[in-house]
């Protein structure tokens, strides 16, 4: 009976050292790269991308009217062609290989298989495919309250800009020598 409760000793020793070596080994970047592709993560970035470029928009379109009343349609086309020529040239998996070490870094190996399970489940799936929609319709309830920061960054720039140019058109005091 000894001999037995000295091996079982013996073997937690071992094995639970061992274990907690395991949950806590890093991720490897194909497991990182295996995570992304259970999350769709390149389709998620894209979606969400597409959901702040379109909110944006809208919300840029609002502060130059504001701002530039005279702006015409044609002028905010060219913006929006602009905006757009930026956004489909950013580099998609590029950003995904930089996300890479960044979840190493957080994640251990444990972390990102525990991940990888829940992100295959129904729930997961079901988190996944409602995402999208959950995140453009966050960005629309908060939209008020962005605008209006954004009013007041575009006020205080304005002002900004006219103190500099009033600066510049000033002339410049004359000082006297006694």
């Amino acid at each position: 009976m000894t001999r037995c409760r000295l091996l079982t000793f013996l073997l937690a020793l071992f094995i639970v050292p061992f274990a907690n070596a395991q949950s806590d080994a890093p991720a490897s970047r194909e497991d990182v790269l295996k995570l992304f592709d259970t999350m769709k993560t390149r389709d998620q970035m894209k979606a969400v991308l597409d959901s702040v470029t379109r909110q944006q928009r809208t919300m840029m379109h609002e502060a130059m009217r504001k701002r530039f009343p005279q702006l015409t349609d044609q002028e905010l086309a060219r913006l929006d062609q602009f905006s757009s020529d930026i956004m489909k040239d950013l580099p998609l998996d590029g950003m995904l290989d930089d996300m890479i070490p960044v979840y190493q870094k957080h994640l251990s190996k444990a972390d990102v298989d525990a991940m990888g399970v829940f992100y295959a489940s129904p729930t997961g799936q079901k988190l996944l495919r409602e995402m999208p929609a959950m995140t453009a319709e966050s960005m629309q309830a908060a939209s008020p309250r962005l605008q209006g920061m954004m009013d007041k960054v575009m006020d205080r720039a304005q002002k900004m800009a006219q103190e500099d140019q009033d600066k510049r058109e000033s002339p410049h005091p004359v000082t006297e020598k006694n």
